[in-house]
């Protein structure tokens, strides 16, 4: 067993990764704004083009990773990880558009992001631990985690070398993705189901579960991310916070309420209705972006932000067990298109707010107020997920 806990490690340092990938730039909006003169409605391109990379990218997997083999995909995630912060210090700068620069460099860093967020929930499924749900729900907690240790040790290196100095930091991070090659390269990876034996695509498409679950996922990636994407600039902008303080009170706080949700999850999901517990924190999210996006109070605001954590956390994981706990077979393909819908919600939603915002002369709450649509598509789905009796294929 003690050969796997390099597997572990390897995945757990890949989703630090994934997190810094995700994190990284959007702390740094208003800078990109006040630098490059870029108008913050085309900064929303930057997660919108994020999301839709790794999107691509999960379709990829859904169809050739069996085919070119773990071990190599894994590794091509951390290169291309490392390649692409690299890229963010130096091309906006070497580009005659810098946003293009941004955007290419955003795009290199997700291919690496949306491969090891489709494949290390499988890698480490298919290690021969005895308690898989608390490996696996630690693995999702570790891009919370992640996301803190981004947000406090940039808002720290920000706070004594200041914030000109984002290049440095952006080339220190890719040091994570470079180091951890090593790891995957010479950890044991095996596979959850046996070639040839996994659920092909036009079965996975024809169980209502499955559909359902996508719904879900759609749902719980943008009322993730359009929150998180814009928690910093949120707390900046909307709430007259300064830099460090929105940095550590939206994005920081947001991601610990998210790992705490994951943990108790892990830790008490055995003992819970899983589907009424969603139901509820879907609930609890829609009243968090009416809080952030109608009170006047910067502190309502700010606790509605940080309770989103809270609410968006259970529900990624959750989706993900529904599915696999009733589709056991369905292989790197439904880890894939389940990551897809995710990322598509991950896409549109950051989109949305930053598109609205732009329209109503810069004012995020009122993009915060359209975000609401996708906790209450959320709800209503889990209710239909609630009052369906057949959730998979007869065969």
């Amino acid at each position: 067993m003690k050969k796997y806990k390099k597997t572990l490690t390897a995945c757990y340092l890949g989703f630090i990764t994934q997190a810094i990938s995700a994190n990284f730039a959007p702390l740094l909006f208003l800078k990109f704004h006040v630098e490059y003169q870029i108008p913050l409605g085309k900064m929303a391109l930057i997660p919108t083009v994020f999301f839709l990379t790794q999107l691509a990218v999960d379709i990829f997997c859904s169809y050739y990773v069996d085919r070119i083999g773990y071990r190599k995909c894994v590794i091509a995630s951390e290169l291309c990880a490392a390649a692409g912060l690299i890229g963010l210090a130096f091309l906006p700068d070497l580009l005659p558009n810098p946003l293009t620069g941004m955007i290419a460099s955003v795009m290199i860093y997700a291919v690496g992001s949306g491969l090891i967020e489709v494949l290390g929930s499988p890698i480490v499924e298919a290690c021969p631990f005895e308690h898989k749900e608390a490996a696996m729900s630690l693995l999702h907690s570790f891009y919370c985690w992640g996301s803190v240790g981004v947000i406090l040790l940039s808002t720290v290196f920000f706070a004594f070398f200041g914030i000109d100095s984002w290049k440095v930091l952006a080339c220190i991070w890719a040091l994570i993705p470079l180091c951890n090659i090593y790891n995957f390269a010479t950890c044991p990876i095996e596979h959850t189901v046996d070639e040839g034996n996994g659920m092909t695509v036009s079965r996975l498409f024809r169980i209502p579960l499955f559909w359902l679950s996508m719904v879900l996922m759609v749902c719980a990636g943008a009322s993730e991310l359009a929150m998180a994407q814009w928690a910093s600039a949120y707390a900046e902008a909307a709430l007259g916070l300064s830099k460090t303080m929105g940095d550590l009170a939206g994005p920081c706080m947001f991601a610990v309420t998210m790992g705490i949700s994951r943990v108790i999850f892990g830790k008490k999901g055995d003992k819970m209705n899983l589907i009424q517990f969603m139901t509820g924190s879907g609930v609890l999210c829609l009243c968090c972006y009416l809080l952030a996006s109608v009170s006047d109070s910067p502190l309502l605001g700010l606790i509605g932000c940080v309770l989103c954590g809270f609410s968006v956390g259970i529900m990624w994981p959750g989706a993900i067990s529904i599915c696999s706990k009733h589709l056991p077979h369905g292989g790197t393909a439904m880890f894939a298109f389940l990551a897809t819908a995710g990322d598509l919600g991950g896409a549109f939603g950051p989109a949305l707010v930053g598109n609205i915002t732009q329209h109503a002369d810069n004012d995020l709450k009122t993009g915060m107020l359209a975000g609401c649509v996708f906790p209450l598509v959320l709800v209503v789905s889990l209710i239909m997920l609630r009052n369906c009796r057949k959730i998979t294929e007869t065969s």
